[in-house]
């Protein structure tokens, strides 16, 4: 059963996203479904990492010619924030302050969508200025496969959060909503933390070749 009775400040528990068994199995659910992520992107990094040196004859853009590290720098910042802007959103949550939980996640949503608007950029970027596209060579498909499947995960990171955000607007919180914003903020430092993992590995191993 859903847990929607009404809750006050005092009666608001200080885990409430841990409350209820139904909660207990979206986290149980949510480590699988993270485990199976986690090897996911390990095989693509392994996959890229082999691939990144194979570019043929000398008229394709090799990574040190590439990336234009303040781009990425910039879009790394954006990520970053968004992640501490989560962190601000769960606390409001533990504080049961429901609009300020939903300012902080709505800032979330928002640099998110900027990070995308600048990856988005950045390959468009690649492509007409460097004619480097998934089927210039192998390093240009695990390039973007790589990248662009992390990038994939952030566009859905944002429409969960921002589904949430809309199906919860007049709703406030509850032992059954406090869960699911809870999982998606989990969701969104994963994100966050294999985009460190790509900005290290692809764009600053790539710049010193």
């Amino acid at each position: 059963m859903h847990t929607e009775e009404k809750m006050t400040v005092e009666t608001w528990p200080a885990s409430p996203e841990k409350q209820t068994l139904e909660a207990k199995n979206k986290f149980l659910g949510f480590w699988f479904f993270l485990g199976g992520e986690t090897v996911l992107f390990a095989s693509l990094f392994a996959t890229y990492l082999a691939l990144k040196d194979k570019v043929p004859g000398t008229e394709h853009a090799l990574a040190k010619d590439l990336f234009e590290l303040p781009l990425v720098f910039a879009a790394t910042m954006l990520l970053l924030t968004s992640s501490l802007t989560s962190v601000y959103a769960m606390y409001h949550m533990k504080n049961f302050n429901f609009k300020k939980m939903q300012l902080w996640m709505w800032i979330t949503v928002a640099l998110g969508a900027a990070f995308l608007g600048l990856e988005i950029y950045e390959f468009n970027h690649y492509v007409h200025e460097y004619h480097h596209t998934f089927t210039s060579s192998a390093f240009g498909s695990a390039f973007y496969t790589l990248v662009g499947f992390h990038g994939g995960h952030v566009a859905f990171g944002l429409l969960w959060i921002t589904t949430l955000l809309l199906r919860n607007f007049r709703r406030g919180l509850s032992l059954y909503n406090a869960p699911k914003f809870y999982v998606a903020s989990l969701y969104w430092h994963f994100i966050d933390v294999v985009w460190v993992f790509i900005f290290t590995v692809v764009y600053l191993m790539g710049m010193v070749g």
